[in-house]
């Protein structure tokens, strides 16, 4: 849930200001027991500013059935560090088996319940009571988001208590559930950091820093959650192409973490950590000054500590020689084709409309071209040929040759020929032929030589209409289209040890999941951050629209772009200093921070940076 910001960085919610029960501050729902009466749907608490802190009232005397199940309700979606109020309203049996911090089930309105008066009374001794709702995501015990569909219907039972002749609770819900809007007041997603376990940057033996999206409780010492999140290590869909240099079994010594008033924030570690060489300690500095940097800028240094011993210092300057996040990185120029299909080039920074065929062939108009991809170092281009058929790959210097095509698709129209190339952090080349007779993922190794062919995910239904490489090397974005709708699915990028030696080691694409739940059409996609990517398209009912989303299918914080009217492409930078750019029906179009679209160019297609 990332806000546009300058550097691209997340900014912390401001610290709490006011502690308050619902009984102090009157906030709509909270704990808002009905007297007397049916219990009706447990609506969804409005968004509320994140400068309060909302807790919920244990439950009264003699309260009903129906009050301990709404108050019970309300206490999932407090403050509470530990949901300890929300455990007075079950059994002691009950409160021990609870695990609240198992799964969240998020449902677009907040969760109905109805009494099942059949087998049971007011007056009796037990009562069972249906939740229901519509789910819209769930957030796991790993608090990794996915999204979610379908109804959601849970019992949860109650019993008379035989010595106090309280109701309370013996059978609660699995974990935590909760309306949409709670979950936006309660909760934040913030990028944990790895590193590529099989992915250096180009030729160099760079890192690459790999965000891992969870979401942490907004009010409850974010840093100290984020942190353990980062020590407990990668998500499972995430870990098997990263690694952490923290050690196994490496956790925090203190309850809670708070930088000084020198922006250092000392990170104390139990013995787990304690024999670390200074190198890994720095990779292990390096994680926590790039994930707390979704928090709070201001944390400039991070100092580790075990024991009664330093371990390292480092600042973010040092960080960034350690390993390198796309978002960091800056391109220089970005790209198009011009009105007679040759690709030119505008400085990335500034606000020039007047281009710059680049040097080599490809600028040189040898080639008409369709679509076109630059290398992430801006030494190499890839560019498809007009009718969609041919792949010409060339250097971006003066007198470059380009020579026959690297790749020949049969697809007899151009929409069924070869995609937009995309090119890796490694300095591969990915395209998709989308011939109907023969559709495949393929690799060119350093963009020249025979394609590899990627294996996909068994079962993956539709073709794939669009790729796009994350910076990081170890995600891709792919556009599938099915019938008439089409969607953007997320995968994971795994290779064979020998494939960066040379080899022709298998290169592969799993666990694809949705990142455009709620669209029904792609028609533009590309990387906008280490977790967030901007997307044109369709949404169900036939509305335009043009968005941010995660990696993960959540909405990041923060306004969507400007619409843009007849959009067919659209290009970012990771490094969200740089302006959005599209191609719509007004031309190469690009949107400043803060402002609307502008005009580049009327005659134009084909917009990207580097990537």
């Amino acid at each position: 849930m990332a806000a546009d910001r300058e550097g691209g960085a997340r900014r912390r919610p401001g610290r709490a200001v006011a502690y308050a029960a619902c009984g102090a501050v009157l906030l709509t729902g909270c704990a808002s027991m009905p007297d007397s009466g049916d219990l009706r749907g447990v609506e969804s608490t409005p968004r509320q500013d994140t400068l309060v802190r909302v807790f919920a009232m244990p439950p009264r005397e003699d309260a009903s059935s129906s009050e301990i199940v709404s108050g019970f309700l309300e206490a999932l979606t407090s403050d509470d560090p530990d949901y300890e109020t929300a455990s007075k309203y079950l059994t002691e049996e009950a409160a021990r088996r609870w695990q609240p911090k198992r799964s969240t089930t998020v449902l677009a309105d907040g969760p109905g319940a109805e009494a099942e008066h059949v087998g049971g009374r007011e007056d009796g001794a037990s009562l069972t009571y249906t939740l229901t709702g519509t789910r819209v995501a769930t957030v796991d015990a790993q608090q990794s988001y996915a999204p979610a569909g379908g109804a959601y219907n849970e019992s949860m039972h109650l019993v008379r208590e035989k010595k106090s002749k309280q109701w309370r609770i013996d059978v609660p819900p699995r974990g935590v559930v909760m309306g949409q809007s709670d979950f936006q007041r309660n909760y934040m997603s913030v990028d944990k950091y790895y590193f590529a376990s099989s992915t250096t940057l180009g030729s160099s033996q760079h890192t690459a820093a790999v965000a891992d999206p969870v979401y942490v409780r907004r009010n409850v010492d974010p840093m100290t959650q984020t942190v353990r999140s980062l020590l407990r290590g990668p998500t499972s869909w995430l870990d098997p192409v990263v690694r952490s240099s923290f050690p196994t079994g490496t956790a925090l010594s203190v309850d809670s973490l708070t930088p000084d008033d020198q922006n250092r924030l000392t990170v104390p570690l139990n013995d787990k950590a304690a024999r670390v060489g200074l190198a890994k300690c720095k990779e292990m500095a390096a994680q926590l000054l790039f994930t707390l940097h979704n928090l709070t800028p201001t944390v400039d240094e991070i100092v580790l500590e075990s024991g009664d011993r330093q371990l390292c210092a480092l600042t973010d300057d040092d960080a960034e020689a350690v390993a390198a996040r796309g978002s960091v990185g800056r391109a220089e120029y970005l790209y198009f084709l011009d009105d007679n299909h040759r690709l030119v080039r505008l400085a990335a920074a500034t606000n020039d409309t007047k281009p710059d065929p680049v040097p080599g062939a490809l600028g040189e108009g040898e080639r008409e071209l369709r679509s076109v991809a630059v290398s992430r170092d801006e030494g190499m281009a890839a560019g498809v040929s007009l009718d969609g058929r041919n792949l010409y790959v060339g250097a971006l210097v003066s007198d470059g040759p380009l020579g026959e095509p690297e790749l020949t698709s049969a697809g007899k129209k151009a929409e069924e020929g070869l995609s937009t190339p995309s090119w890796d952090a490694q300095g591969d080349l990915w395209v998709a032929d989308r011939d109907p007779a023969d559709p495949r993922l393929l690799l060119l190794q350093e963009g020249v030589g025979d394609p590899l062919v990627v294996k996909t995910p068994p079962g993956l239904e539709g073709s794939i209409e669009s790729v796009r490489v994350a910076a990081d090397g170890v995600r891709i974005a792919l556009v599938v289209k099915q019938g008439d709708k089409s969607s953007l699915l997320i995968g994971r990028i795994e290779r064979g040890d020998d494939h960066k030696a040379g080899g022709r080691s298998a290169v592969s694409v799993h666990e694809l999941r949705s990142a455009t739940p709620e669209l029904e059409e792609v028609t533009a996609m590309s990387w906008a951050g280490d977790s967030r990517l901007v997307v044109a398209g369709r949404e169900k009912g036939g509305l335009q629209t043009m968005r941010y989303v995660q990696v993960d299918g959540s909405t990041p914080e923060g306004p969507a772009p400007a619409a843009l009217s007849g959009v067919k492409e659209i290009t970012a930078s990771e490094d969200a200093r740089l302006p959005l750019v599209g191609y719509s029906e007004d031309g190469i179009v690009r949107l400043p921070s803060g402002t609307q679209w502008r005009k580049v160019v009327t005659d134009g297609t084909a917009p990207v940076y580097p990537g």
